[in-house]
Formats: structure tokens, sequence, C-alpha cells
């Protein structure tokens, strides 16, 4: 830079008036000026997201109802068995005398027909649920995302191959597969584990399609044809540049597909092929109450159906928060 561009440079910065245009230049920025543009630099994707998320009141009402029953579900050994019994025992000297009890101090929800406190039992049943969800869906995204991005990366023989295995899976009902999968099982083969592993491996099709549509349409941008004038590695392509902007799809999908997972295991273990006892499970808690739903006591039924309504509703709402959020043509 020459003396006269230096010069130049130090009269912009104080704000003096340019001789030769005759224009003042731009005046200093003030510290609450300065303080917003290093604001505006600072921001990412993910904090604008966030931002956007936090704007949506049933999307944060969602997520606190889920943090009150993760938390609840994962400190559960701490205090249930102290305050409410615990939830898995059955004590045969006081079944007669506690059995089917109403609302109390001592048990909120009532208990069932053994005895044991329903709130426990709900807060205990929520490990399973959300064990199931989660893990399930965890295995569903990286087979998806492993054949999706193969497929839409590649494309040719190979995206055929992998589209005509997804569309044999997704020719299959997907809960009676299960069910077969599960009833082709021992008695004592049976249990969460086999629940999350056979649920897993056949959710994956569906994020197959979506993230291979994600891939096609993110691998038409021009940094992607940059990166391979430069030499760019296919796996470099596709987890440096690809991946990272292909993902906010699949994040929202699996938000809400762990719902539909936690409505499977209860579907499942209803009818006796998922979580078993004395193990606790939502759904196993409906099966064991449904003979006293026409009596006086629904609250069996009632309590268990109602915990996996709010929550399969607050993994969709929590999902939908996250689609808006992750769209980036929305504005704040």
């Amino acid at each position: 830079m020459s003396e006269y561009d230096r010069q130049e440079s130090r009269n912009e910065d104080h704000g003096i008036e340019d001789s030769h245009s005759g224009l003042p230049a731009m005046p200093p920025m003030t510290d609450a000026e300065s303080h917003i543009h290093d604001d505006q630099e600072s921001r990412t994707l993910w904090g604008d997201a966030w931002r956007r998320l936090r704007k949506n009141r049933l999307s944060i009402i969602a997520l606190v109802w889920l943090t009150i029953v993760v938390v609840s579900a994962i400190s559960a050994d701490l205090w249930v068995p102290k305050t409410l019994g615990d939830p898995r025992a059955i004590d045969s000297s006081t079944v007669m005398a506690n059995q089917l009890k109403d609302s109390s101090f001592s048990h909120p929800l009532g208990t069932d027909d053994l005895g044991r406190d329903i709130l426990g039992r709900l807060i205990y049943g929520a490990r399973a649920s959300l064990t199931v969800g989660i893990a399930a869906v965890a295995i569903s995204v990286i087979i998806g995302l492993l054949l999706g991005a193969l497929s839409g990366f590649y494309g040719g023989a190979v995206d055929s191959l992998i589209m005509r295995i997804t569309d044999v899976f997704l020719a299959f009902p997907y809960i009676l597969f299960c069910v077969l999968i599960l009833a082709m099982l021992p008695s004592s083969a049976r249990g969460i584990g086999p629940v999350i592993v056979s649920i897993g491996l056949l959710g994956w099709p569906s994020f197959a399609r979506l993230f291979r549509s994600s891939v096609l349409s993110v691998k038409q941008n021009d940094y992607v044809d940059a990166g391979r004038a430069v030499g760019a590695s296919d796996s470099r392509l596709m987890f440096r540049h690809i991946m990272p902007n292909a993902i906010a799809p699949i994040i929202v999908y699996a938000t809400m597909s762990i719902g539909g997972t936690i409505l499977t295991e209860a579907a499942l273990s209803f009818l006796g092929l998922g979580v078993q006892p004395p193990e606790i499970s939502w759904g196993r808690m409906i099966n064991d109450g449904r003979n006293y739903l026409i009596g006086n006591h629904p609250g069996l039924v009632f309590w268990p159906g109602l915990a996996i309504i709010l929550t399969v509703l607050a993994f969709t709402l929590l999902g939908d928060g996250l689609r808006d959020a992750l769209d980036v043509k929305m504005k704040d």
C-alpha cells in the first residue's frame, strides 16, 4: 500500500472529509453500533435456529415437558422408591390393603391392582419408552444416512440398487413386520433389546429417501463443484460440504419419528411382545389395566395413555418447531 493510500485510510478512520471527492468519510461507529456489528458477524446457523425456536411457544412448552420427563426418568432411582415405593416390587402381605387406591397425598395418582404406585410406574415406564424411541431412531438414522448418502452422491447403478431395496422394505406393513419378527423369538429372548433392533432395522427407508433427496439438492451447489475442481476427495466433499448442509431435514424428521417409535413400542408392549415384566412400559401398563377400564378404576389405563399422548405430541411439536427454525428462508 502506498503512502497516499495509507493517509486516505487514516482520514476515513477519523471521519475526515475526502478532499478529492468532496464527500465526508464514514463517521466512526459508536460502541453500540460496533456491538451490533460484531453480533451480526458472530451469528451462526444454529444460533439463528435457536433464536427462531425460542419464539415458538408450543415448541418451548414441548421442550420443557420432554426435559421434565427425561430428568425424572434418569433420576428416578434417587427419589421414587423413597417417596412412592418401589414400583416393581410386589409385597404380598400388603397387596389387599393397598390395591386400587384412589388418589391421595402418598399416592398422587392412586395404586394399581397389585398395590404399586401408578405415578412411580409412569416415571419408570418413561425409561423404556424414551430408550426405545431414541435408540431405535438412532439406528434408523445411521443406516438411512449411509445408504441415502451413497445413493444421492453416486447415483447410477448404486442409486437404483439402494432405492429398490428401500422399496422392498417399504412394501411391508411396518408394525406388522415388527410383530412378525418379535413373535418368532422365544419368550425368554423378548425384551427391550429386540424391540429396539427390530424397529431400528425397519425404520431406515424413510430416512434414506429423505437424505437422498437432500443430498441431490445440495450437491448441485457451486461450492461442491469448486471442491471437485481443487481435487477434494469424495469423502471430504460428503462429510465437510454436503452432509452439514443436507442434515437439517433429517434432524427434524428424526425428532418427529421418536414420538412414532414410542407409540410403536407401546403397541408392541400392549400385545405382550415388547418390554417384559418386571420391567415397566407405558404400553404394558395399559395392557395390565385394561380389565379395569369399564369398572371404577379407569386411571390404570388413562394415566399411561395420557403420558404417551403428551410425549408423542411433544416430540411432534418440537420437530415442527425445528423445521421452521432450521429453515434458512425464515425471517427473524
